[in-house]
């Protein structure tokens, strides 16, 4: 009988040392479980160690009725055939509980942990690196910053007890036998070992990664590359091929060579990091060619450069518009033929406004345009022009001057404009359609 007894009371009552969301319902039937849910009162706390981080206002836990499948479902889940006084908790969502409170708890949690981290140190990841010509791993080191995301874990899965107590886990780095780590030195021993064939206008060097890369970094297939060694060489390559702020060999309208002065800002160079970065990559992508054309840069409007690709006439080309100061004429070539020349007039041969000698280019081009600035005396000015085509960033440049009587060959040395070259309104038209965007502006 006592048996018979022993085994009803197992079939429907607690295991002694069960708890729901932390409290006691060990002996107790379902129902009465409930019931004690329901009426209990208390304080929802979250510690991390020992340091509390969160402690909510007195409340019931929410618990009706409707809670009384997952209670029963819960009692299923503990039961066993003979009593047991093993102790276990069973977490239960109750219908009304407050997502709220989660919410605040991981707000809590977040700051709590954020703040803690700034002051511990950090781990770091094992990775590969290529310096003085070898490349080796570098091993991980361990520090001892919170892992938030694990700890976040651990809040949830714990989130409707009455006392939460989350411990320690700390951030784990990437240790040196790691598979990601193996990997990344096996690709970056492949890319040390390759080259690229750099073309540069019409001439062609191979570069290889040593030549290019000073030093290098690999973590989790991510790579970081020191191209100092790189850009050097890029400078060197420039001696040899840039016209960016160099002197032009030209062949005048009648034939004399002259060497233009290094002013100006039509040309062009490669920039060096960029080149460096685009090198990089090829190697990365194991890629044999590459242009140096998307790495050049310039000077004036045109960051980008100007003549890149143009061998013929010591890098000017054959389309070009060529301005003699001593001979205040102007001659337009396109494909090599002369197709306009006039007479024009230039600067006041004074230190103010003077044409600037050298090799510049057309800027842009503006039809009906109206030029400001400042004469010698101080006073403003605005002139309406209706083709104009600046070729410095100063606001020199071609245009029409309707206003201008004096066309003679001496108009310059007293009468001449403020830096532009003026154009009988006769031929300027024609001038500027002959002018096109990027084309070389010679001035001797």
């Amino acid at each position: 009988m006592l048996l018979m007894v022993m085994f009803y009371h197992q079939s429907t009552h607690f295991n002694d040392n069960v708890t729901i969301n932390q409290i006691h319902v060990g002996g107790m039937t379902p129902s009465q479980a409930l019931d004690k849910l329901q009426s209990t009162t208390g304080v929802t706390c979250v510690y991390v160690n020992q340091a509390k981080v969160y402690q909510g206002n007195r409340q019931k836990l929410g618990f009706t009725k409707s809670d009384q499948s997952k209670v029963d479902r819960v009692f299923q889940q503990q039961k066993t055939l003979l009593p047991t006084r093993a102790a276990k908790n069973f977490m239960i969502k109750s219908s009304h509980s407050s997502p709220a409170q989660l919410a605040t708890m991981e707000t809590k949690l977040q700051t709590y942990l954020e703040q803690e981290n700034q002051h511990r140190r950090k781990s770091r990841d094992a990775f590969v690196k290529y310096e003085h010509h070898e490349i080796k791993i570098v091993p991980e080191i361990k520090g001892n910053q919170f892992d938030e995301q694990q700890l976040m874990n651990q809040l949830k899965s714990q989130r409707y007890n009455q006392r939460i107590q989350l411990h320690s886990v700390y951030v784990e780095p990437i240790k040196a036998d790691n598979l990601q780590v193996r990997r990344d030195q096996k690709k970056l021993t492949q890319l040390m070992k390759r080259d690229v064939n750099y073309r540069i206008q019409n001439k062609t060097y191979r570069l290889t990664a040593q030549q290019i890369i000073s030093s290098a970094e690999v973590k989790k297939g991510k790579y970081n590359f020191d191209t100092e060694i790189g850009q050097r060489k890029i400078r060197e390559l420039n001696k040899q091929h840039a016209t960016l702020n160099k002197s032009y060999r030209f062949k005048t309208h009648d034939g004399k060579v002259i060497t233009t002065t290094k002013q100006g800002t039509f040309g062009w160079e490669i920039d060096p990091k960029k080149a460096t970065q685009s090198l990089t990559k090829a190697f990365v992508q194991h890629r044999s060619m590459l242009s140096a054309q998307s790495d050049i840069k310039g000077a004036g409007y045109n960051k980008q450069g100007t003549g890149y690709g143009i061998i013929a006439n010591h890098g000017i080309g054959k389309t070009y518009a060529e301005v003699s100061l001593s001979q205040q004429h102007a001659w337009f070539y396109r494909d090599g033929k002369c197709v306009l020349d006039t007479d024009i007039v230039s600067g006041t041969d004074n230190r103010g406004n003077k044409t600037p000698r050298g090799v510049w280019y057309i800027m842009y081009q503006h039809t009906s345009s109206i030029l400001r600035g400042k004469n010698d005396d101080g006073s403003t000015y605005a002139s309406k022009v209706q083709y104009w085509s600046p070729f410095t960033e100063t606001g020199c440049g071609f245009h029409d001057a309707s206003w201008r009587h004096d066309w003679s060959k001496t108009a310059y040395l007293k009468g001449g404009s403020h830096g532009c070259i003026n154009m009988h309104p006769a031929v300027a038209g024609v001038a500027f359609e002959y002018l096109q965007k990027n084309e070389p502006v010679i001035i001797y």
